[in-house]
This record gives C-alpha cells, structure tokens and sequence, in this order.
C-alpha cells in the first residue's frame, strides 16, 4: 500500500489544478516535497502543507532515506511531454520511481517499480498503470533531445530562454561557440550568451525545458514595508528564493524573462521589482507585480550592463526602496518607463 510514502509535486500545475489534494486524499502520503521555483508559489499560494527544496527531482530522490519510495507527482503540459520528464528523472534516480502523471491519467512505474504499490495507486486514483524502463540516452555528439515541444513556443536551457521550438522534439548540440541547432529549433542568440556567461554548459545534464512556466496569474499579496533590503536577480530568477527574506524591501530584476519571473513571484511575496529590461522579452509566464514596482527599457546598450550599473547604486541596508527608486529614475537618462505601479 502507498501510505505513508513521499510525494515530489513538480511544477504549478500540480497546485493550480487541485491535482495534489485529488492525489493526497487517495494516497495519504506521509510528507510532500515541493521541487521546482514556481512549484513552490503556487504551493503557497494553495496554502497545502509541503516541504521545499531547492534540487531537481532527480536529487531529491537521491536524497530520500534507502526505505522511502519516491513518489513523483506532474502535470506535463502534453501527456508525451509529462511522460518524457518522468524518464528523465527515472534515469537519473537510484531506485524506481512510482510516476503519477496527471495529463494522461496514468502510473508509471519506473525502473523495476512494484507492481503491486504501482497498480494499487493507479486503482485508487482511477489512472491506468504502465510499466517501463528509463534507459540513459546518449545521443551520438552528445545532442540533447528536448521532447514535448510545442512550436512557437520559448526553449530552457538551465533557466534561460535559448530559442523557440520549430517542431516537437527540439535538438542542441554543443559546438566551439557554444551551442548549435540540430533540428526543431531557432536559437536566440542573446539567450545563448547569457547562458554561458559563466562558462561552458554540460548539455547532457543541464534542466531543458519548454513552454511557459506557469499558466496561471499570480495572486498579489499586500505590499511589504518600504524600508529594508534590496536585493538583485540577474538572468536567474531561479535565484529567488535563496535571495530574498523577510528583510527584503525591493527586487532589482535583470532580464526581460528574469523581470517577468521575478515580478510573478514577488508579487505573490508582497515584494516590489525594479525591472531592467531591452525588449526581448518571451512569454514565460503573466507579468503580474506588487504595488511599488516599476519596470523600465534601456535606451542605450543592452539590459546585462545597464542592470549592473543599476544594481551598484542601491545603498546598504537598510534603505527606503521608494526613495532609491525615484532617485534612480531621476538620475538616468538612459532608460524609460514601460510599466509604474507606484
């Protein structure tokens, strides 16, 4: 019987949909560890009890103690694409894993699963169980394969939007620039060198994702008080929670996707974002922010050293992140206002 096992919800839709307490209910699980930045907002906003770690899935699978089955819970946004991440995290695991995937209604069983535990759950949920074998792919030239794609829509490579998918498996390849194209996707030329801005990325390990990360609006939260910390994001908006605490006044957010993540997040923490974008922007996710923020366009030059330049004008703290925000605006002449919500 699963009861008592622990679940790994991943992603926000799992939250938005109500998929976790559907799940919860049937299953019982002894504790439930939330793995992903936007999983975690959405899992405070649900106000259901979790954990939240900071690893992908995979580790935090390896980290659960010998006896712990791991129980991974997703809503991929295809059911090719929701089966898809559950190989890879089964490929990376070092035990089974018990997959339960909301899209397409099913159990899988990873990896030498119980078939019992694997097909009892499936009952009580009402899904079909479905037994497999993650096997680890190396594709010849070390290629990554980003299944589940949906044309039009952006591509992440560690959190950064590196181009948008021209097919339904998107596939990169490194190359003495960096990355290349194989097929089914066009690549942003920008995305790739904030991507290596900190030196060369393993493919074969790195989180590839596509499509948005979350479909649903933040909910804003009432704004904190204006004095404290200010802390800066920039093109890592995976960074935020590591970032910001209960002293934080203000977020100053480099990057177009970074200020709409950052601001999506922030405003459900009641945390204004000074946003330093260039008009590159993808739609990652809404751009909801809290009361007191703005976001801004560069005029000159690009948002990577404008934001820095930015950044190294916030005093320390503590400070009043009204006052540092309109001495900002009054001060520079090489950026403009696209969005005040002061």
């Amino acid at each position: 019987m699963p009861e008592g096992c622990t679940i790994i919800a991943h992603g926000p839709e799992v939250f938005d949909t109500g998929d976790i307490e559907t799940v919860s209910a049937a299953l019982h699980p002894e504790e439930i560890i939330v793995a992903g930045v936007m999983a975690r907002t959405a899992a405070e906003e649900s106000g259901f009890p979790c954990w939240f770690n900071t690893r992908p899935p995979s580790l935090v699978i390896r980290h659960l103690p010998p006896e712990t089955d791991a129980w991974l819970l997703n809503r991929g946004k295809t059911p090719a694409s929701g089966e898809e991440f559950g190989r890879i995290v089964a490929s990376r695991s070092d035990r089974p894993v018990y997959h339960i995937e909301c899209s397409s209604r099913t159990v899988f069983g990873w990896n030498g699963a119980d078939p019992g535990l694997t097909e009892e759950a499936a009952r009580r949920l009402g899904f079909a169980a479905v037994f497999k074998t993650a096997d680890v792919r190396t594709p010849e030239g070390c290629m990554r394969e980003i299944r589940g794609c949906i044309p039009g829509e952006p591509v992440f490579v560690n959190g950064i939007v590196i181009g948008h998918a021209t097919a339904e498996i998107a596939v990169i390849a490194p190359d003495e620039e960096g990355l290349r194209a194989v097929s089914g996707i066009t690549l942003k030329a920008h995305g790739i060198e904030k991507l290596l801005r900190n030196g060369p990325v393993d493919i074969s390990r790195a989180w590839c994702k596509s499509g948005a990360v979350r479909s649903q609006g933040a909910q804003v939260a009432e704004r904190r008080a204006p004095s404290g910390r200010i802390a800066v994001i920039d093109h890592a908006a995976c960074d935020i929670y590591s970032q910001v605490d209960t002293d934080t006044c203000g977020v100053v957010s480099i990057g177009d996707d970074t200020t709409a993540v950052c601001g999506h997040i922030c405003a459900h923490l009641g945390i204004p974002i000074f946003g330093v974008t260039d008009g590159d922007a993808d739609t990652v996710v809404d751009h909801s922010c809290c009361r007191g923020s703005v976001i801004v366009e560069v005029t000159e030059g690009r948002d990577d050293e404008k934001g820095l330049e930015i950044a190294s004008t916030i005093p320390p703290a503590p400070c009043h992140w009204d006052c540092w925000v309109t001495d900002t605006l009054c001060t520079r002449r090489d950026i403009r206002i696209v969005r005040d919500a002061r």
